[in-house]
């Protein structure tokens, strides 16, 4: 059960930071969701939004971060 509360602390903390980061980027004016290869289609009735590149983006920095975590703790 320790173990599990540990995880839960650790989640918790890396939710917050993922928090800070998105506020800190929206503060720049970093058009987060609004760039190239977004999809968006606005309908009468309905509106389907598809964030393709941001995805890409965001897979693209996160491996790399990851990529750089796993070479320190070797």
């Amino acid at each position: 059960m320790q173990e599990l509360g540990r995880m839960l602390v650790l989640l918790g903390i890396l939710v917050a930071m993922a928090g800070l980061v998105v506020l800190g980027v929206a503060r720049t004016g970093f058009p987060i969701g609004r760039l190239p290869g977004d999809l968006a289609y606005r309908g009468k009735h309905f509106s389907i939004f598809a964030p393709l590149g941001t995805s890409l983006l965001l897979s693209v920095v996160l491996t790399l971060v990851l990529y750089v975590l796993s070479r320190f703790r070797r």
